[in-house]
């Protein structure tokens, strides 16, 4: 009988375990401390992508025109919208609330980072985004929007 209960006991502690760790999910709308956009994240195939789905400045002060993709290391990119646009990609669950693997890209430089989600709570993460290494990196913290 002891057994049984201890059995009992263990197998509810490991499914609430997994609930917690399914309702720490990325999916959703972000936004980062600066708030100068929106993010979703989003299902991609098998992994996580997101895209930027608000600009709190969408137009260029300079032209009055939408921004645009204008430091892009390919020509051909440079006029393509912000908005809309997918700039993290290739994230897959690695354990721990913690996506890997995945890219991130900075319209505002041109580049692409190495970069990983990691979720701290239900409503924060951090995304960091790296070079070889993420011990070395730049970190932001997000908060979910919706």
């Amino acid at each position: 009988m002891k057994n049984t209960l201890m059995l009992f006991v263990a197998l509810l502690l490991g499914f609430s375990h997994l609930s917690r760790a399914q309702s720490l999910s990325p999916l959703g709308v972000w936004t980062n401390a600066e708030k100068k956009a929106t993010f979703e994240i989003y299902k991609c195939g098998d992994k996580l992508c997101g895209k930027i789905v608000t600009l709190t400045v969408p137009n260029d002060p300079a032209t009055g025109k939408p921004k645009t993709d204008s430091q892009n290391p390919d020509a051909k990119l440079r006029t393509r919208p912000r908005l809309g646009m997918v700039f993290m990609s290739g994230f897959i669950y690695d354990s721990d609330n913690k996506w890997d693997d995945g890219k991130i890209y900075d319209p505002e430089s041109g580049k692409t980072y190495s970069c990983y989600m990691k979720m701290m709570s239900a409503n924060s993460m951090e995304v960091k985004g790296y070079i070889g290494f993420s011990l070395i990196g730049k970190s932001q913290s997000w908060t979910r929007v919706k």
